[in-house]
């Protein structure tokens, strides 16, 4: 199976996915395989991702210490160690960073999930770790990871990589056009009112001067209606 940017899910398919309950942010290599961010730009979301050139790059801040090792998390520097000496998951995207920038291992690729609404999940696409950095945010320090889209996925039953050729896939669609998106067509495909296997679609195909920047070219297709009309585009 294979899963593409756009694609709208709940957690527990999220989790199917993946094989894995995801109860955490950061998954660096789960069972040894594929990395997984889930990250969020809603208000009040706990960090302080962003996104930059137009949906190419996101800006992932790292995770706080466990609430069982500190009163409040928020007061002190992230860490990428844990108690026993063993590295964190910051640890682990850190070490994975420098190593693509010291030319030792390319870069880690990452699929990334967005929250975007409580229950509904949208898969971003499949990223590329390229830096990391340490900064001072109100006092403490955090860490910072740029990761850069792709224009692939992960094929789970194969468990590799396949490049996509929709140009659409090559940028994230911002967060406050999916939530428009999701209200104006009312969580539902608006070709036949599908509430299953939902996927954001291009109206007009970036390769053909679409934008994913404004909700006018955005629509709910169910994923039938979204291969029929990719069809007819090829």
């Amino acid at each position: 199976m294979a899963i593409y940017p756009g694609d709208i899910i709940s957690h527990a398919e999220m989790c199917l996915e993946e094989g894995i309950s995801l109860q955490k942010g950061m998954n660096f290599r789960i069972k040894g395989g594929t990395t997984v961010i889930l990250m969020s730009l809603r208000k009040g979301a706990p960090y302080a991702d962003r996104v930059e050139d137009d949906g190419e790059i996101l800006i992932y801040e790292g995770h706080d210490v466990p609430r069982n090792l500190a009163r409040d998390p928020k007061s002190v520097d992230q860490p990428d160690y844990t108690p026993r000496g063993t590295l964190t998951e910051n640890g682990k995207f850190f070490q994975a960073a420098m190593k693509y920038k010291d030319g030792i291992a390319p870069p880690e690729l990452i699929k990334v999930y967005e929250k975007i609404k409580d229950g509904i999940w949208a898969y971003n696409g499949l990223f590329e770790l390229i830096d990391s950095w340490i900064e001072n945010s109100h006092g403490r320090n955090v860490f910072k990871f740029k990761l850069h889209i792709t224009n692939k996925t992960i094929d789970q039953k194969e468990k590799r990589s396949i490049e996509l050729k929709d140009l659409d896939h090559n940028r994230m669609i911002p967060t406050s056009v999916k939530l428009e998106v999701w209200k104006r067509d009312k969580g539902r495909c608006v070709q036949c009112d599908s509430t299953d296997n939902l996927h954001f679609d291009h109206i007009l195909p970036y390769s053909k001067g679409g934008t994913s920047l404004k909700a006018e070219n955005i629509q709910l297709l169910c994923a039938r209606h979204n291969l029929q009309k990719h069809a007819k585009i090829q």
